[in-house]
């Protein structure tokens, strides 16, 4: 899947969110927002999806995000634990772009990463017999950025 249609899909899962605030955005300002928060900024940029992934797998959230790389239903994330993942300047700087308070910002991404992970990992591949060939969460993290 390309660059472009996981960040139009986190957007979306945005602006379809359970947060009003966050309903009335434009699509393209949170697609560039997205990309800059998330590692892919400047030109063929790629997402950094990895090192959040491995941030999660630190964090003690890898069976979230092995449910986002899994087949099946994508576990939610909360947006306490976006702050985690997600460096707060950066994430500050999302939330003024838009007028956001924190909370709807971290709203915003717990919405957002769930769609995008899943999308962005290599056909959903189940992950339960291949996590221990690869080193882990870790391990799967490079490869799904040699994919993104």
């Amino acid at each position: 899947m390309e660059l472009s249609d996981i960040l139009k899909l986190g957007a979306s899962a945005i602006l379809n969110n359970s947060d009003q605030t966050t309903n009335g955005l434009d699509s393209n300002e949170l697609v560039s927002a997205l990309s800059s928060l998330l590692g892919g900024g400047g030109s063929g940029g790629n997402l950094n999806l990895g090192a959040i992934l491995s941030k999660m797998q630190q964090s003690g959230l890898g069976d979230i995000a092995a449910s986002w790389l899994g087949n099946g239903s994508n576990a939610p994330i909360s947006p306490e634990a976006v702050t985690n993942l997600v460096d707060s300047d950066q994430l500050a700087a999302f939330a003024s772009q838009f007028g956001l308070s924190a909370e709807s910002a971290k709203t915003a991404v717990a919405s957002a990463l769930p769609e995008m992970v899943d999308k962005a990992s290599p056909g959903g591949s189940p992950l339960e017999g291949i996590l221990g060939n690869i080193g882990g969460l870790g391990g799967l993290s490079d490869i799904v950025n040699k994919f993104i």
